[in-house]
């Protein structure tokens, strides 16, 4: 009996072993990712969280290349959009995963005035000016490094855009941290400096599917936005300078709504958009950390929060997604098969001194933060 229970004692002891050298390890690991168009070399970075939440972010564009998370099932699959090869992201991408800047969103016939000085940008969205320009900071190659503390690791990524590039003034310094963590959160932090007063508006333009490795579009996806107001758009989807209410409209997302059930009703700011294309002027907003939009996928389970310190958010429903981008292993990328859900300022800030400022001056520091925490219900 004695030499029984010592069997069943080392029997478990050999479990419990064999269980603590399976056990995940928080983990960065850094891979060449190709060449750059200026021959500079790229680099991949793949972090892993203790959960096996794994994020690949590469330095060209600081693109956020996948990033795999399980379902209610414990299964673990891809939910943003982007591609297997550099090349592709060179040769034809919108904006997949990507810091965008140094002003997201579009600028009205790309120009603004500023301390009495007009200044013309690159127009690269019909008439007007598009998330940076023609190369923005989503297309140029930046300096990284790996980040690694107790319970998080990430990638720290800079760059500088010269005073004059795409139009804008001033020589702006930009850092971007990514950080995973234990408790499944993806946080981005930016950090800006400039030696001339310039508009900064910077955000992350990653396109969401939550069904895992795009099986779906994301019209049964349920979202909720902390918003009572929209910014509403002209034809050339610019900002009125109007704050107008959600309420009575397939804008009001305040009560969590399918994607699918107001994306097609008969309403003027959705032919604008072709669909959800559009600012909301997020409420409670005082400069801390708020939880401000989720999305829901109920066959996966997958949910998405939203956490940010920005006025505004950016809903995008992939409506310019038509199938000729091919992504990650051989994925036709079709018609609202992906999402943006982009923290911000308002559009055309700079030409609309009723919304809130995005001039940085120097001996100013530009600071924002946003969390993507990823569960399950």
């Amino acid at each position: 009996m004695r030499l029984l229970s010592l069997m069943m004692l080392f029997s478990s002891l050999i479990i419990l072993s064999g269980c603590a050298s399976n056990k995940i390890q928080m983990d960065i690991k850094k891979d060449t990712f190709g060449k750059a168009g200026n021959g500079r070399q790229v680099d991949i970075y793949t972090l892993t969280n203790a959960n096996g939440i794994q994020v690949r972010i590469t330095n060209y564009g600081a693109v956020v290349q996948s990033l795999i998370v399980p379902d209610r099932d414990g299964k673990y699959e891809d939910v943003v959009l982007g591609y297997d090869k550099l090349e592709d992201y060179l040769k034809d991408s919108p904006y997949f995963g990507a810091i965008v800047g140094r002003y997201g969103n579009r600028i009205a016939k790309g120009k603004f005035t500023l301390d009495g000085v007009e200044y013309t940008l690159a127009t690269n969205n019909g008439a007007n000016h598009l998330h940076g320009g023609l190369t923005g900071l989503d297309k140029v190659v930046w300096d990284a490094k790996p980040v690694k503390k107790e319970n998080e690791v990430g990638v720290e990524l800079t760059c500088l855009s010269k005073d004059g590039e795409e139009g804008y003034p001033g020589n702006l310094q930009s850092t971007v941290v990514y950080t995973l963590n234990n408790a499944n959160e993806l946080h981005i932090e930016y950090t800006s400096s400039t030696d001339k007063a310039t508009p900064v508006n910077l955000t992350h333009h990653g396109y969401f599917n939550l069904s895992g490795n795009c099986k779906t579009d994301i019209l049964s996806h349920e979202i909720w936005i902390n918003a009572d107001y929209f910014t509403p758009v002209d034809e050339g989807l610019i900002p009125t300078g109007e704050l107008r209410s959600v309420k009575g409209t397939p804008m009001n997302l305040a009560i969590p709504a399918v994607i699918g059930a107001g994306i097609n009703e008969d309403d003027r700011q959705l032919k604008y958009g072709l669909g959800y294309d559009h600012n909301w002027v997020l409420n409670d907003v005082d400069g801390t950390m708020k939880l401000q939009a989720s999305l829901y996928e109920p066959v996966s389970g997958r949910m998405m929060e939203v956490y940010t310190v920005e006025p505004g958010l950016q809903f995008y429903s992939g409506n310019f997604l038509d199938g000729s981008n091919v992504g990650k292993s051989g994925k036709e990328y079709k018609h609202r098969y992906g999402l943006c859900l982009e923290t911000q300022h308002y559009p055309d800030s700079p030409n609309k001194p009723e919304f809130p400022s995005t001039v940085l001056r120097p001996g100013e520091t530009y600071h924002t933060k946003t969390i993507y925490k990823f569960t399950v219900k």
